[in-house]
């Protein structure tokens, strides 16, 4: 049973000065472990990383940042953000924030202490795009944050194919300022961390990380506003729109993959 989890986006709303110091802590120590882990301790090739380290660098601060991503692993997140510039894992600020399942990481006081200082917030899977959780993230994308999406809502164990939740078609489309969309697909993950027992960090697999090119989600927006969309309407063509592109990505991060790979036997 998960614990009582009320608490965490009223206070990571209005964080006191020790949340901010012990997010800090916990931000930096993870971002760190994670570039050891991915980028030292096993092979990995990370291809146009400028698309992301531009925009976390220099985008306008009113110009919100979406990350959306496949999830093939309980370590996608953190250990994406290890293909991330040292400067960057060292300014938590800059960081994005993260849904979580709340029946997986805030079932006890430590992990819901942990993930919240992590930047992380609890989403309730069937709970339906009204929610807190999201409600706080587009909160976030109106101050220009960056959020990061895994739109699958869950581990995709089968690596099959999974619709997309209208989450994240409901964000981009209420949020103030369209965000930019940057789609990720990534390789290898499952054999770092396996989503079967014994559940252990593994070393030397291969990765391959891919960030996608930029997506300017403004003229989609006031096209669907322009039309008149419902609500429901607009999620779904955002959403289905944002699944395509992140299916032709995957299409083309498993062939640099392949390539890369073959070289390295």
């Amino acid at each position: 049973m998960a614990s009582n989890i009320d608490w965490i986006i009223p206070t990571v709303r209005k964080p006191s000065s020790w949340w901010r110091l012990a997010s800090t802590i916990t931000m930096v120590a993870v971002g760190l472990f994670s570039k050891v882990l991915i980028r030292l301790l096993n092979r990995s090739k990370v291809h146009n990383r400028h698309v992301i380290s531009n925009l976390i660098s220099n985008r306008d601060p009113s110009r919100p940042l979406v990350t959306v991503s496949n999830h093939h692993s309980c370590f996608d997140d953190p250990g994406i953000w290890g293909t991330l510039k040292l400067n960057h894992l060292l300014q938590p600020s800059k960081m994005r924030w993260a849904l979580a399942a709340h029946d997986i990481c805030f079932t006890c006081w430590q992990h819901s202490y942990f993930f919240s200082w992590g930047k992380c917030v609890p989403v309730i899977r069937g709970a339906g795009v009204y929610q807190d959780a999201v409600d706080f993230m587009i909160e976030q994308l109106a101050k220009g944050a960056w959020v990061h999406i895994f739109p699958e809502g869950k581990v995709n164990m089968t690596k099959e194919h999974i619709r997309f939740k209208w989450g994240i078609g409901r964000m981009i489309f209420e949020s103030p300022v369209p965000p930019i969309v940057v789609p990720i697909w990534h390789i290898g993950m499952d054999d770092v961390l396996p989503n079967e027992p014994p559940y252990v960090l593994r070393l030397r697999k291969n990765l391959t990380f891919n960030y996608g090119d930029p997506i300017d989600m403004t003229e989609m927006v006031k096209a669907l506003k322009a039309a008149n969309a419902s609500d429901e309407e607009a999620r779904k063509q955002i959403t289905d729109f944002l699944q395509e592109k992140l299916m032709q990505l995957k299409t083309e991060t498993e062939a640099l993959h392949a390539k890369y790979y073959k070289k390295k036997c």
